[in-house]
């Protein structure tokens, strides 16, 4: 019998467990399909399987001297269903890839697997990653397990599900207005937005397509700093790609170095924000002044932030969808094809414009990191909301021009290259959980693993997930 204590056990814990013989790939793998077997039929968060696959890669692992099985050491890891894995089906949550099965592997992937990770799922996420509530036509709707008439957020819905019930240990996700830490935020998790080439991957549509990331989720910062150890190293096949830093990002993660001095911001001066996930994200962040730091009410200057994303997303989604407009547009969600079209509008004047205001942004931005070590802020502008909504409409009186826009919190920090992660922070009076974006410089993952595992000590909430999924009150 599957020992199902595994499954409230952190991957690190895991991995010393993997490395010492007291269990193995298969144990895990068992584990996991009894839990998945017990709770996903409530959050529908791995709609694919592919645990043939995944016994079969453990098996050769561990045929292999246990020194010899890299970083994860066997560690099972679901991959957002975006992503290619060989011989998976992989839909990107389409009607079009329905029963799409690549042949190769996304180098992220592979990656991944020669440092030692089983790929056992899929996790789900909206059609072709759009819109940051998980629903496709093809799975169906992902529940936020904290309140399954709740969304999860996205587009790393299912990845962030999947942690915290216990059906993954450490996941998966990506992000490039998000992605990766919404949902964290909204299901309790750790996700976070590496620098850009951090993790290598197959290049798609463009060689220099910077504004989506490959990335880690994880139920505290130190798994989530394993995982990105992981997934970090450079690769011919994406140029952009970084090599391995000498000091993993684990032991940067339990270094406690501490920032001396930190920003909060409760909007970035650019977006609405729900009063009472305000009230939480500002007491978390000022509880950094039990570290010592001094903490200031501050943020660059992103005003440009809604303008320039909308036209650089815009073109993202001509360059990699126009194809499928022209050919299988009746097989398209309306926001996919409201994005395509609006990239397929644009003028090189706009573009010479989002080019030019992202370039302004950086720049003023790492001015601010000259005066601060981190800047804080809300990861979410509101707590999980109710599934059915495909997006948020509006926030704190303000409606919204288009079903993104509610997401400037988070992509301002994209188009200013900076990595950033989802910290849990609190609960709603209602028991929904919220999440504190914390920012560092770019290529400063270090520094943000580093005050993130201080305050996550401070907040005392590592450890409430993972959870069985739980009905509306």
């Amino acid at each position: 019998m599957a020992d199902q204590g595994l499954v409230r056990e952190t991957a690190c814990a895991i991995i010393g467990k993997l490395r010492s013989g007291e269990v193995t790939p298969l144990d895990l793998l068992d584990v996991l399909e009894q839990r998945i077997a017990e709770v996903d039929g409530k959050v529908n968060a791995l709609p694919t399987l592919c645990f043939d696959r995944a016994r079969d890669r453990a098996r050769a692992l561990m045929k292999k001297p246990a020194a010899d099985r890299g970083l994860l050491a066997g560690m099972p890891v679901p991959i957002k269903d975006l992503t290619a894995v060989a011989g998976v089906l992989t839909t990107q949550g389409s009607p079009i890839y329905r029963d799409h099965v690549p042949e190769k592997s996304d180098i992220m992937v592979e990656h991944l697997e020669n440092n030692g990770g089983v790929i056992y799922a899929k996790s789900n996420t909206p059609e072709f990653g759009a819109g940051a509530n998980t629903f496709n036509e093809v799975f169906g709707p992902t529940r936020n397990p904290w309140d399954t008439s709740r969304s999860a957020a996205g587009s790393s819905g299912g990845a962030a599900v999947a942690l915290a019930t216990g059906t993954a240990w450490l996941a998966h996700g990506s992000d490039m207005g998000g992605s990766l830490r919404n949902p964290a935020s909204f299901c309790g998790i750790v996700g976070m937005r590496p620098s850009i080439g951090r993790v290598a991957h197959t290049p798609a549509a463009a060689i220099d397509r910077n504004l989506g990331v490959q990335g880690p989720m994880a139920r505290n910062v130190e798994d989530l700093a394993l995982l990105l150890d992981a997934m970090s190293g450079e690769h011919p096949a994406d140029p952009l790609s970084l090599p391995v830093l000498p000091t993993s990002f684990l032991s940067a993660a339990r270094s406690g170095n501490r920032p001396k001095r930190v920003a909060y911001s409760p909007d970035l001066g650019i977006t609405p924000v729900d009063p009472e996930v305000v009230a939480i994200t500002r007491k978390a962040a000022q509880r950094f002044a039990e570290a010592g730091a001094i903490v200031e009410e501050a943020h660059p200057d992103l005003r440009e932030a809604h303008e320039c994303f909308h036209v650089l997303r815009a073109f993202d989604f001509a360059l990699s969808k126009a194809a499928l407009l022209r050919t299988r547009r009746d097989q398209l969600k309306p926001e996919v094809i409201w994005n395509i079209e609006q990239g397929l509008k644009l003028t090189v004047e706009q573009l010479e414009r989002a080019e030019a205001q992202r370039v302004a942004m950086t720049a003023r931005t790492l001015e601010f990191f000259e005066t601060y070590d981190l800047l804080l802020c809300p990861a979410t502008i509101v707590a999980p909301f109710p599934i059915e909504n495909r997006y948020v409409a509006e926030c704190a009186g303000k409606k919204f021009d288009n079903y993104v826009e509610w997401l400037g919190i988070v992509y301002a920090i994209t188009l200013v290259c900076c990595p950033a992660l989802s910290l849990p922070c609190g609960f709603t009076a209602s028991g929904l959980p919220v999440g504190l974006q914390v920012v560092a410089p770019p290529r400063g993952e270090a520094k943000l693993l580093a005050g993130s595992r201080v305050l996550e000590d401070i907040l005392g909430l590592r450890g409430t997930t993972p959870i069985d999924p739980r009905s509306p009150k």
